[in-house]
């Protein structure tokens, strides 16, 4: 479960698909502060192991800073290193704050007059516009020298698609497509702070995709003492809802620790934590309910660093 969830949080986090899946983690300097006259440095990166920046950075232009009033803050001193990026988030109001990235979106495949397409990151014109490939348009992917998959020189690999031939947006995707092969994204990556008293405002659900509604607060997690966290589908009880929690440091440890857990009836998820420290709470889930009707699926990720402290 966690690989196929990994490559859809990868994706949300602005980072490139590896051939072998790495978590997309934020890890925070501190989640529980006395007041409002301090700072939060955060590292964002990704690796096989969460926490230890050893692969790459996460583009963090897309973070959003919640305040608890409702109100937007910012993500202040971002910088991008060889394998973490960092930002600071000034905390200056009390309550508890959310600071992390959401992906909603729709991606995957088409054809047009029989040539492959891709929903993505555009970086041609759109079907039609001059100087899009096409049935008769020459150059890579365009089935003359340079053609994209096996004749590409890729043989037995993905098909490579020419990047003339990829739209920004289902919108984009013209009327004579064929071969939809679409999936709706929808994730977020996160982390809480709060300052002084806690505050659930901000966890009020939507009724839209995978929702966490904590019943413990996630900064008030203590080791050997259990949390609480429900989790939403659309509103309703993520019954049998499988999640993992990986507590940091694993290289000074034997095991990875990983804690492979189920969510009961009520889409209520129980965790012990056998020891303080920084944990990756992640969780993934398919379903064919797509809002929009051009996908054929839809794929939800929930991925938090929650701190535990010591008794």
């Amino acid at each position: 479960m966690i690989r196929k969830s990994l490559l859809f949080t990868a994706a949300a986090c602005g980072l490139a698909m590896p051939a072998f899946a790495h978590n997309a983690w934020l890890l925070p300097s501190t989640t529980v502060l006395s007041d409002t006259q301090q700072s939060v440095t955060v590292d964002a990166g990704a690796s096989t192991a969460p926490f230890e920046a050893n692969h790459a950075p996460v583009n963090v232009e897309g973070i959003k800073v919640w305040a608890p009033d409702g109100s937007m803050g910012t993500a202040e001193n971002a910088a991008r290193s060889r394998y973490r990026s960092t930002f600071d988030v000034k905390i200056d109001k009390p309550g508890t704050w959310r600071i992390g990235m959401e992906n909603n979106g729709v991606s995957g495949s088409f054809k047009v007059d029989g040539q492959p397409w891709m929903v993505g990151r555009r970086r041609g014109p759109p079907p039609g516009a001059p100087g899009a490939g096409g049935s008769g348009a020459g150059g890579p992917g365009a089935g003359g020298p340079g053609a994209s998959g096996a004749a590409a020189g890729n043989p037995g690999g993905r098909p490579r698609i020419d990047p003339s031939r990829v739209v920004a947006s289902v919108e984009e995707i013209p009327a004579n497509a064929t071969d939809l092969d679409l999936t709706e994204t929808m994730s977020r990556n996160e982390f809480f702070v709060t300052a002084g008293e806690p505050s659930d405002t901000l966890f009020k659900p939507t009724g839209k995709g995978l929702e966490f509604v904590p019943v413990t607060m996630p900064t008030d997690l203590v080791s050997n003492e259990p949390a609480q966290f429900r989790f939403l589908v659309d509103g309703q009880p993520a019954k049998g809802l499988e999640v993992e929690v990986i507590p940091g440091g694993r290289r000074y440890r034997e095991s990875d620790g990983t804690q492979k857990l189920t969510t009961d009836d009520q889409g209520v998820l129980t965790v012990n934590w056998p020891m303080a420290g920084m944990y990756w709470l992640n969780a993934s889930l398919t379903d064919t309910k797509p809002g929009n009707p051009k996908a054929a699926r839809r794929r939800m990720g929930y991925t938090a660093t929650l701190e535990v402290l010591a008794p």
